[in-house]
């Protein structure tokens, strides 16, 4: 898999000065748990996931998790197990039969509700697993051992790798009176099985429930104090560069304009400047985000990325583009990235930056710099000329 892949060879010339570069399953943990991007979900009931995939029916998709847990109802969990193992197994065959190439393959993952559920799928799969990356893990708490047990248990029988991915959304991990206590203990759980954590989630809707409160179009899960409170207690313990964690954000819910309250969140300008080659103007690109609450979408992920939030839940395609887009580094950070990290052996403490409009302290800003270049192999850098408008139709 290589992020924005449906490009041709032209456009990729002319929008990256550094093009993104391909991974898989295989790719060495610190690099691949950047790699995730828009991770859409999908019910374990829908009986055309395979088709989907095989016609790569969703433009620029490189991560889904196929859904046992809350996007189904109880009674159905017992369909929707059949159904993956026959929906993993068809794509397993498209590949073997070369109606799928291995670059065109997202990564696989399935949201799965007990340990013990992994273990059952993963023998109704068979052969076929091997194209399964990991498992999401909901409702994870500091008590929720049983499940990387598993998992440590899988990779040590199989040729692997296989990962595992919590969500943090327990009650305990938002009320105040136990949070702190709740986070570490999963911390250390998390510590203990840390080769096999390929991210750490939030999930923002359940602690919403936990409070009877829903976010509307117009605002960020930033700006409902309660979870936003809990994100920074969250990236706090999780986010720090010693404890080697990638925390993905929240999922944005919608898709469509409703009707709005608040001002549009998209500035004009950089819009009215960008022209495409077909003819069609950024003006007309923004109105087409506003009319499905990109607009939000946008401005949440821009906020996750600058608390160091990589990766996102989504729940519909057309929001894939837009949150990849804004994780491609732009040419100016880059070039900052590049020089602190060139430049780290003592002969110097600051530096002027290369667009020569800051200072780059080669201490202090160490860390942001190698965090920039990886996701720069992710995601690749924009030429100097390009932003994320050019990504987004």
């Amino acid at each position: 898999m290589r992020h924005f892949n449906y490009l041709t060879m032209e456009d990729r010339e002319d929008i990256f000065f550094k093009s993104p570069e391909p991974f898989d399953k295989e790719t060495p943990r610190g690099i691949l748990s950047n790699a995730l991007g828009a991770t859409l979900y999908m019910p374990g009931t829908r009986e055309s996931i395979a088709q989907d995939i095989i016609s790569k029916k969703n433009t620029g998709l490189a991560s889904t998790v196929f859904c046992l847990e809350d996007s189904i109802g109880d009674a159905e969990v017992p369909f929707a197990e059949m159904n993956l193992a026959t929906q993993v197994k068809s794509i397993y065959k498209a590949l073997n039969n070369q109606e799928l190439e291995a670059i065109d393959l997202p990564l696989i993952f399935i949201r799965v509700r007990t340990p013990e559920q992994i273990l059952r799928l993963m023998e109704r799969m068979g052969d076929s697993s091997k194209i399964i990356t990991g498992f999401v893990f909901p409702k994870f708490s500091s008590e929720s051992y049983q499940f990387f047990e598993v998992i440590k248990n899988i990779n040590e029988q199989s040729t692997g790798p296989f990962y595992g991915m919590p969500i943090i959304e327990s009650p305990q991990a938002i009320y105040c009176e136990t949070r702190l206590k709740e986070l570490m203990g999963t911390k250390r759980l998390l510590d203990a099985y840390r080769d096999y954590v390929l991210n750490v989630r939030i999930g923002a809707t359940d602690f919403s429930g936990l409070f009877g409160i829903r976010r509307g179009p117009d605002v960020t899960i930033y700006d409902i104090t309660v979870i936003r409170d809990c994100i920074a207690d969250i990236i706090n313990i999780f986010g720090r560069v010693e404890s080697d964690y990638v925390v993905s954000g929240p999922v944005w819910e919608y898709f469509s304009n409703g009707g709005r309250v608040l001002k549009p969140q998209l500035r004009k300008s950089p819009f009215e400047e960008f022209h495409r080659n077909d003819g069609m103007n950024g003006t007309s690109i923004r109105s087409q985000l506003l009319n499905k609450y990109v607009d939000g979408l946008i401005r949440e992920v821009i906020v996750d990325r600058e608390n160091g939030i990589i990766g996102k839940t989504i729940i519909h395609p057309s929001h894939i583009q837009p949150v990849q887009a804004l994780y491609i580094v732009g040419h100016e950070e880059y070039l900052d990235a590049l020089s602190i990290v060139e430049n780290s052996n003592s002969q110097h403490g600051v530096l002027k930056s290369h667009y020569s409009n800051k200072m780059n302290e080669m201490k202090p800003h160490f860390n942001w710099a190698q965090k920039i270049l990886l996701r720069a192999k992710n995601y690749g850098v924009f030429h100097e000329q390009h932003n994320y408008i050019s990504l987004l139709t």
